[in-house]
C-alpha cells in the first residue's frame, strides 16, 4: 500500500510559479514511475507529467511542455511538479498518482494509487 499526499497549491496571477510536492509513505516509492494529473471544474481528469521511478525519464503534455517540469527524490519519497509561467487554464485540482514498475505512461487506468489533490488557482 502507498499513501501519496500532495501539497503546494494555492493562488497565484498569471505568469506566477508554484511548486507541487506529493510525498509517499511506505518504502517501495523508488519502484514506481509516479504521475501528476490535474481536473478542471466540469471537465474530465486530464494527464500532465509523469517520471520514471529511477527519473531518467519524463514525459509532459504538449499542454504543458516547456512550462511545467517534474522531477523526484527517491531518498525523501518525493515528487515534484515546478509550474512556471502559469496560465489561467492551469487552473485545477492537481493529483499524484503511482504506478508499479514498467515504462511510464499518461494513463490513468494504469496508476495504482492516488492522492487526495491539492488545488492551483491561477487569476488572470
Amino acid at each position: 500500500q502507498v499513501q501519496l499526499v500532495e501539497s503546494g497549491g494555492g493562488l497565484v496571477q498569471a505568469g506566477g510559479s508554484l511548486r507541487l510536492s506529493c510525498t509517499a509513505s511506505g518504502r517501495t516509492f523508488s519502484t514506481y514511475n509516479m504521475g501528476w494529473f490535474r481536473q478542471a471544474p466540469g471537465k474530465e481528469r486530464e494527464f500532465v507529467a509523469a517520471i520514471s521511478w529511477l527519473g531518467g525519464t519524463t514525459y509532459g503534455a504538449d499542454s504543458v511542455k516547456g512550462r511545467f517540469t517534474i522531477s523526484r527524490s527517491n531518498s525523501k519519497n518525493t515528487v515534484y511538479l515546478q509550474m512556471d509561467s502559469l496560465k489561467p487554464e492551469d487552473t485545477a485540482v492537481y493529483f499524484c498518482a503511482a504506478a508499479l514498475g514498467g515504462v511510464i505512461t499518461t494513463s490513468q487506468n494504469s496508476y495504482e494509487y492516488w492522492g487526495q489533490g491539492t488545488q492551483v488557482t491561477v487569476s488572470s
